[in-house]
């Protein structure tokens, strides 16, 4: 499925089909236009995606095709046992997490889960957790601490869930609880924004020592349609708030909010998956080798002070 702005991709995209329809058992000649067709396809995702706008960059992260935790775990892990229930109140379906395999090294998964089928995004509603969500994945960050387990955190949420119900069973000090005590965790914690990494939502299992974000997901306090909302009393003007909450992977490492951006195959993570699983798989190996070597206590005390750094402008 193309976006609205990729219209010229679509055109070549129907002249390819266009002309294997026409030419079931294509002549050298067929083949040689097929194969200028498709060096222009690459030609025009490459200048598209070479100057996304930020609202542009919103859409390619909210892509119902863009790779999914449930994606990852496939593509990175050997093996993965889930673990359920905050021992509280319940299983959340819109956080999953568990021991995981990834280059022989043992780590646990942690991270927000969205649907590929309608089913399934109301099964975890559509990636936006519950407090339990957060107290389980605050369970399974206690349960990498006790076995010396690096953890790895991945992040695709609008937000977290605002309903009645959570607010009823403490969505907010679900979260606060786990900045806190992230903070605190001694052990390696490296955070991966995947998609749409949205308000406290993201940031309740986004502590870490390491932050990565893939080059076409976003960051933000708040979503471009909320911020429209409440400065203009007009959603419509999204794509204005998307340019000014600068929340996008290049942006938030001008502002050292992320430490790296994974660069997203041509076209986006969406266009081809096993390379988007190889240069995740990279940056994790790099970074998990890297915080495995520093004590503990460095570790907290370097996370206390990356965070505390942030927001501080001339």
């Amino acid at each position: 499925m193309n976006l609205e702005f990729e219209k010229p991709v679509s055109d070549i995209d129907d002249k390819i089909t266009a002309l294997k329809a026409q030419h079931p058992e294509p002549s050298d000649k067929v083949k040689a236009q097929l194969d200028k067709l498709e060096e222009d396809r690459i030609a025009a995702l490459k200048d598209i995606y070479a100057k996304l706008t930020p609202w542009q960059t919103v859409q390619v992260a909210r892509h119902a095709d863009r790779p999914l935790l449930s994606d990852f775990i496939k593509g990175l892990t050997s093996e993965f046992i889930e673990l359920h229930g905050d021992r509280l109140f319940g299983d959340d379906h819109g956080i999953i997490g568990g021991f995981a395999t990834i280059e022989g090294r043992r780590v646990m998964v942690i991270g927000h889960q969205k649907g590929k089928s309608t089913e399934e995004n109301i099964r975890c509603n559509f990636g936006m957790a519950r407090p339990e969500g957060y107290r389980k994945a605050m369970r399974l960050m206690h349960l990498a601490e006790k076995f010396h387990l690096p953890v790895i955190s991945f992040i695709d949420t609008p937000g977290a869930f605002p309903g009645v119900e959570a607010e009823e069973r403490g969505q907010a000090e679900a979260i606060a609880r786990n900045l806190l005590e992230m903070a605190a965790l001694h052990t390696p914690v490296i955070v991966i924004i995947t998609g749409e990494g949205g308000s406290g939502g993201a940031v309740g299992i986004g502590v870490g020592d390491a932050i990565l974000m893939l080059s076409n997901a976003v960051y933000s306090v708040i979503s471009p349609e909320g911020c429209a909302s409440i400065l203009w009393r007009d959603g419509t003007k999204a794509p204005e708030a998307a340019n000014a909450l600068k929340i996008t992977a290049k942006s938030l490492l001008e502002l050292k909010v992320i430490d790296e951006i994974i660069a997203e195959p041509i076209g986006g993570a969406h266009r081809n998956y096993p390379d988007t699983m190889k240069a995740v798989r990279k940056a994790l190996i790099k970074y998990l080798d890297r915080l495995q070597k520093t004590a503990p206590r460095k570790l907290t005390q370097r996370r206390f002070d990356k965070f505390a750094a942030m927001g501080r402008f001339r």
